[in-house]
């Protein structure tokens, strides 16, 4: 099996090539290896050495789903080495290790101001490319970071000690974060989360640090076993068990207060709602492809359920998600055991395609150009 490279910083000064490897989308489930320019900077800007990328299931979706124009490079949770900076930058210098968020709000607009950043005109500007379309560039070699996001706080510089890997979860976690807030537990409250891949255990995870009772549910049992680690003593078995009724059995007859949808797709939506008790809430977090779906409105109406979403990053959070994980990888919170698979960036297409078949073996899969077998 591949094991992953160092964790030392790039020395100072180290030759950048002209050319790199990147895993281009060229169409609809259609993502090919191939040899591209390294990105030039400009003012402002700085330039990364990827280590490790995780695969978002928003990249799969924008892969098998044709939302996005090509060519395209994806790849958003990117933590990695700086090896060169534009004129200006004057916070960060070569051989810092960093994690970049390819989102940052402007913080002026209405948008802003009411705290819904991830619908600022400014925050769905991507500002991290490895070439071709600005797309979060991480399954490249090399990222070049723009000058609105290094000069707001978009890089987020990595602690002694803590490995790349640990630091590729800060954007995931700020996403899982973000949504737990939103919900507003409190520890008497039960909360349901539906699927317990990577995702899912974060969300159960958080979850679980408010105090609530966390039920968590999936198909693999495998899973169950990995969330286990993080505290999650609340497995209920989807293939086997009906996630309504066990909902329902362990909150006294009512419901779960707090149900999380962590899994793509809208055929559990409706399980979601009927798991809720009467006046409880539903998050939706992996819905992110408009289209139909079926929501019972009397659910919503006579029953009082509260039907929500949470998308993306919040700016409002950034210190205290990268302080959970940078801190949480010496006190027990060691993300790196949800990564199941890692692969060489020539084998990108490989781990897209493992990515976007889920087994009971796979969680999360991480691209890293420099991973020697």
């Amino acid at each position: 099996m591949a094991t992953a490279t160092s964790n030392a910083p790039a020395p100072a000064g180290e030759r950048i090539p002209a050319t790199m490897q990147a895993a281009v989308y060229r169409a609809v489930n259609d993502v090919r290896v191939e040899t591209v320019p390294v990105p030039e900077i400009g003012p402002g800007e700085v330039l990364i050495r990827v280590h490790s990328c995780g695969i978002c299931g928003t990249d799969l979706k924008k892969i098998h789903t044709g939302s996005h124009s090509a060519p395209r490079i994806f790849g958003h949770e990117t933590a990695g080495t700086i090896v060169k900076i534009g004129d200006g930058v004057d916070n960060f210098a070569v051989g810092d290790r960093v994690m970049v968020f390819h989102h940052i709000p402007c913080g002026k607009c209405y948008y802003c101001r009411k705290k819904t950043f991830a619908q600022c005109e400014t925050y769905k500007k991507v500002g991290c490319t490895a070439g071709f379309e600005p797309s979060g560039g991480g399954f490249a070699e090399y990222v070049r970071v723009m000058d609105w996001i290094v000069s707001t706080g978009g890089v987020v510089r990595i602690p002694d000690g803590v490995p790349f890997e640990q630091a590729a979860f800060v954007e995931p976690v700020n996403t899982c974060l973000k949504a737990i807030k939103n919900l507003d537990l409190a520890p008497d409250e039960t909360v349901l989360v539906i699927g317990q891949g990577s995702i899912g255990i974060l969300l159960a995870a958080l979850a679980a640090r408010t105090g609530a009772k966390v039920l968590t549910s999936d198909l693999y049992t495998e899973r169950h076993a990995i969330a286990a680690g993080f505290g999650l003593t609340h497995p209920i078995d989807a293939g086997n068990e009906s996630v309504v009724e066990v909902a329902k059995r362990e909150s006294e007859g009512r419901g779960a207060d707090a149900v999380i949808l962590a899994v793509g797709g809208n055929a559990l939506i409706r399980t979601a709602m009927d798991a809720a008790r009467p006046g409880g809430r539903v998050l939706l977090f992996a819905q992110t492809q408009h289209g139909e779906a079926f929501i019972d409105p009397a659910a919503v109406c006579m029953d009082e359920k509260t039907l929500m979403g949470s998308y993306s990053a919040s700016v409002e959070i950034q210190d205290e998600g990268a302080s959970l994980v940078f801190n949480g990888y010496k006190t027990g919170f060691d993300l790196t055991q949800l990564i199941s698979h890692r692969f060489p960036l020539e084998q990108a297409v490989e781990a897209i395609e493992v990515a976007s078949n889920p087994t009971a073996a796979s969680m999360k899969i991480f691209i890293q150009p420099d991973l020697r077998k």
